[in-house]
């Protein structure tokens, strides 16, 4: 069984991302302006699916290609044709709707059929030799769960033997969500079309999309003349956030950071987002805990400035502090709630996470100068409704988060959301499911808190940071495998992906 959550996206896959509905009309838009039928389109996209086919599975020998009544099961139509071309073997099944087919989509029938290809009804018989299966039922259009008979096929197909190559997405994969409210196909590979859908990377992608591949169609140059407000950010993107240090820089340059939180018990959270901080670069960092934490946190850390947590003590902090960070281990008594109800008016930038925000969600108020870092069950808190709701659509749910406490929202998770009030949507592709493992939001807020006082803008630190900690993660998964991964185990890994320069001479 592939594992599906090591898959690294390859390099080549564009960083912006586009609404899937805008992109449908941008399509048309696109191939106009550059005098390109959306048949010639649909022959390229075939053709990009075939190329990725024979690539990766050069011995299959029969093809299953499974095809849909819309534009999808078009582009399965065009590979059948390709593939016959090539001496290969193909069983060709169809859906057939009630409704017409797009122009575009029964030309490809019809020219399938005019080379002598065959169409089988849905459900029809599975040659037994079936080696490699083509899914081209359902497009990004999907709005609702497979109807029954869909549903069928998809099922049929996850638990057959041969592997699946997607079109464009898996079918039963919502394209702008990332949400399966059915049967969804579980492909080792997808090749998407003209731009990425943001479904292709949050929500349950990473379950059912296996090694993403992108092909533009021909239409890179109308597409590099476009805005979208959606960006992919991987490794890549690090050294524009973490040029190398001035050979003269000083502690004082790379910010000092307060941290408070760790109620009796608690001692390894705010440790974690301590150390998290020193690991990402952050110049001074001090720690406000209970008093028996001290003792274990500076035996562990002894860079760490570790004191009681008391009002005086969190007074002269807030002043020396370039920034705040608070949330992990505060607990939600009063121990936690006067810290809390302190360090809320304090206009230096502040990241909130864990505790800090289920208080939050008690009393909401909104700032502007606040990174939020919930994970899907804060989330629902936060907007009073459930984590189901939060997962069905997590680029709208960031941006609730924002509308109502303003800031910067982090929705973590597997392929975690990173949204501002200026409207940007970041989509973070790194991380894997080694990740699954308490303490690494407490490690995760150490580093966007540092990246911070570093004097990144709070969107920029957010998504930096995010990177980072997954990046980290994604080292460590490739060395050792994800079962197991420890959130302090990242510390090491940390400190090489701060430092691109050096990885890059690194893999030179």
């Amino acid at each position: 069984m592939t594992d599906h959550t090591m898959k690294k996206n390859p390099t080549s896959i564009p960083h912006s991302i586009w609404p899937a509905d805008e992109l449908r009309h941008a399509e048309k838009e696109a191939a106009d302006s550059l005098g390109v039928t959306l048949y010639e389109l649909m022959q390229r996209a075939g053709q990009a699916a075939f190329n990725v086919a024979r690539e990766h599975y050069p011995q299959a020998t029969h093809w299953l290609i499974l095809c849909g009544p819309g534009n999808n099961g078009g582009d399965g139509y065009v590979i059948a044709r390709l593939a016959i071309a090539a001496g290969i073997n193909v069983t060709l099944l169809a859906l057939e709707s009630e409704k017409p087919s797009p122009e575009e989509a029964s030309e490809a029938r019809n020219a399938w059929l005019n080379a002598g290809g065959v169409i089988h009804a849905a459900d029809s018989v599975w040659p037994e030799n079936t080696d490699l299966i083509v899914d081209g039922l359902l497009g990004t259009g999907l709005s609702q769960a497979p109807r029954e008979n869909v549903a069928a096929l998809i099922t049929r197909a996850n638990a057959h033997p041969a592997p699946v190559i997607a079109l464009d997405i898996p079918s039963g994969l919502m394209a702008q969500t990332g949400a399966t409210p059915g049967a969804v196909i579980q492909a080792a590979h997808t090749v998407t079309f003209i731009a990425l859908k943001p479904g292709l990377l949050t929500g349950k992608a990473r379950d059912v999309v296996g090694m993403l591949h992108h092909d533009a169609l021909g239409l890179e140059k109308w597409l590099a003349g476009q805005q979208t407000a959606i960006s992919r950010f991987d490794a890549s993107r690090l050294a524009q956030w973490l040029p190398p240090r001035r050979p003269t820089s000083n502690k004082g340059d790379h910010g000092k950071l307060v941290i408070v939180g760790g109620d009796h018990g608690t001692a390894g959270a705010i440790r974690m987002t301590g150390e998290g901080a020193l690991r990402a670069g952050a110049g001074l960092v001090r720690v406000l805990t209970r008093i028996e934490n001290i003792s274990p946190i500076v035996t562990a850390r002894p860079e760490l400035m570790v004191h009681e947590l008391t009002p005086q003590s969190l007074e002269e902090s807030l002043d020396w502090a370039d920034v705040v960070a608070i949330g992990p281990g505060l607990g939600q008594k009063e121990w936690g709630k006067k810290a809390l109800q302190k360090v809320e008016n304090c206009r230096k930038p502040m990241l909130w996470d864990a505790d800090a925000l289920n208080l939050l969600a008690i009393n909401p108020d909104k700032r502007h100068n606040r990174i939020l870092t919930p994970h899907p069950g804060e989330a629902a808190r936060l907007l009073n409704c459930s984590v189901a709701e939060i997962e069905s659509d997590r680029l709208l749910s960031a941006q609730r988060l924002v509308k109502r406490y303003g800031g910067v929202a982090v929705l973590k998770g597997a392929g975690t959301i990173v949204a501002c009030e200026s409207g940007a949507l970041g989509i973070i592709d790194a991380g894997n499911a080694g990740m699954a493992s308490g303490g690494m939001g407490d490690v995760l807020s150490g580093i966007i808190s540092a990246l911070l006082g570093q004097k990144l803008p709070p969107y920029d630190a957010a998504i930096a940071g995010c990177v980072a900690h997954g990046a980290a993660a994604d080292r460590l998964a490739a060395q050792y495998g994800t079962r197991g991964m420890l959130a302090t185990d990242l510390f090491d890994t940390l400190r090489r992906v701060v430092n691109p320069d050096v990885i890059d001479v690194e893999n030179d």
